[in-house]
């Protein structure tokens, strides 16, 4: 009796899914034989009838993810064989001061001088603390880490996860899972981790235990960095940027939030939990100003994420630690540098918000995002901020200078395979703007409610257009509402 046909991936990750059964997978691989291969097993099971369309396409993406999640774990193993990197690139210099003088620092935008550096491509680029001046070196290129990243951006991952003590972990479409059940020794997490870091950076990183930084990989992207010290040893979080700025419509985002760029002055917020695209919807809103105005922008940012090149607008980024010692320092600056349109990367605290809310009085456009997961709570939080003996003045600022907060969360699509935004949008108005005056921030939901024809929008509408349309489940449409009694269906 002849062996059985093997099963190929795709029919396996088909059966696992529970899409087909025993029966079907063995009859197409039986059909696949008998055509030598000329037909790949998925248009196979589709002509039998046993797959659709968008389930052959989710079957294909979970195979694409498990392929990557295998690459991810043999760059691990790879790096756990690799050589130590270098003392010089990990240990701490033993004289370097505890906070290093300042060096001039290129232009985000700036092209590297090849003459210069003729090793520019194969070091990646660092941002995010400043260094004090030293002979200029090629680092050791970290493969092991760029191979890491490289699988988890290929697997659709928004963040790669490296801890130590644990499995190499992906955030992928807002599901947080585990690559392998093997965990990374310390000295595997810790080298991987170093090996991002300039020399400066890793004494920065002993000597405060965390940091923030951009780090840019060639012919790969972007990354959002933070590294940090815990129990275990080191670890660290490295969020996918795009390399192209993303549109409105790319993000599933309505083209009417393209109004908000319109304003010349005052404030536009764009707010929701971590981990919703707030900051690939403020970059939209940027590249649109960029696009369609003549202006100076002048962005204040923890790392700087999306690099903006200058289209119509001159754009000038300024990086948090490396071209500026804080949010509330820049902004004083900004007011002397005259620029038309602030971006901050995030309200932090009360002198960066009574900061913001000054520019946005004195002229200037800003656009900022905040950690909050309504409107309304984006307005208390605005004036709760401050001493009470304030808020009064505070509240009269915001009623006079907000022009608008896009509220935001990523709900995870109907197929599992993507998010989708589901969307507050509030319109400061002659009523909102009273309301918050007079303290009574709770009866602005009644307006968001009748707002439609002004734009304006609840959470709760928007997740039940999202349940109409089919592309998310009432199981995600109630764990998302702020009031599950209004979802429909």
């Amino acid at each position: 009796m002849s062996a059985p046909a093997p099963q190929p991936l795709l029919g396996r990750i088909a059966l696992h899914l529970k899409l087909i059964d025993e029966q079907q997978l063995a009859a197409a691989t039986r059909a696949q034989a008998e055509t030598g291969g000329a037909k790949n097993i998925g248009t196979i099971l589709c002509e039998m009838g046993a797959l659709t369309k968008p389930q052959l396409a989710q079957v294909l993406k979970a195979r694409d993810q498990l392929i990557a999640k295998q690459k991810a774990m043999q760059a691990v193993a790879k790096a756990d064989a690799e050589p130590e990197v270098s003392a010089a690139r990990v240990a701490p210099v033993a004289a370097a001061p505890a906070t290093p003088p300042a060096r001039a620092a290129a232009p985000a935008n700036a092209a590297p001088n090849a003459a210069a550096a003729p090793r520019a491509e194969a070091a990646p680029r660092r941002t995010g603390v400043s260094a004090p001046p030293r002979a200029a070196a090629a680092p050791a290129d970290p493969k092991g880490l760029h191979e890491l990243l490289r699988a988890g951006v290929a697997a659709g991952a928004s963040d790669i996860h490296i801890h130590a003590g644990t499995p190499l972990r992906l955030r992928l479409h807002g599901k947080f899972e585990a690559v392998n059940d093997d965990p990374i020794e310390p000295s595997v997490a810790e080298r991987l981790v170093f090996s991002a870091l300039a020399e400066d950076q890793a004494a920065a990183l002993r000597e405060r235990g965390e940091l923030d930084f951009a780090y840019d990989v060639a012919s790969l992207g972007r990354f959002r960095v933070n590294v940090y010290r815990q129990q275990r040893g080191y670890d660290g979080v490295f969020r996918a940027i795009p390399a192209e700025i993303p549109t409105l419509e790319q993000l599933g985002l309505p083209a009417s939030l393209a109004r908000f760029t319109n304003f010349h002055q005052g404030m536009v917020l764009v707010t929701g939990p971590a981990n919703c695209g707030k900051s690939s919807t403020l970059a939209a809103l940027v590249n649109l100003v960029n696009e369609e105005r003549r202006e100076h922008i002048l962005t204040v940012e923890d790392p700087v994420e999306f690099v903006h090149e200058p289209k119509r607008c001159a754009v000038n980024q300024r990086n948090v630690g490396a071209h500026t010692e804080s949010f509330a320092r820049a902004l004083r600056a900004a007011l002397r540098e005259d620029p038309d349109v602030i971006v901050i990367g995030e309200l932090r605290d009360l002198e960066t918000i009574s900061l913001a809310l000054t520019a946005a009085e004195t002229g200037h456009l800003v656009l900022a995002t905040l950690h909050t997961n309504s409107a309304i709570r984006t307005l208390n939080r605005m004036v709760g901020v401050f001493p009470a003996d304030q808020q009064d003045q505070i509240r009269n600022m915001v009623s006079e200078s907000l022009r608008a907060v896009i509220s935001q969360r990523l709900v995870p699509g109907k197929n599992g395979g993507s998010r989708v935004p589901a969307l507050e949008v509030l319109v400061n108005n002659k009523a909102v703007g009273n309301l918050i005056r007079e303290s009574k921030t709770f009866q602005i939901f009644s307006i968001l409610q009748m707002g439609a024809s002004q734009g304006m929008c609840l959470l709760d509408d928007s997740l039940n257009k999202l349940l109409a349309s089919g592309a998310i489940s009432k199981e995600e449409a109630l764990r998302n509402a702020d009031d599950p009694k209004r979802i429909k269906g």
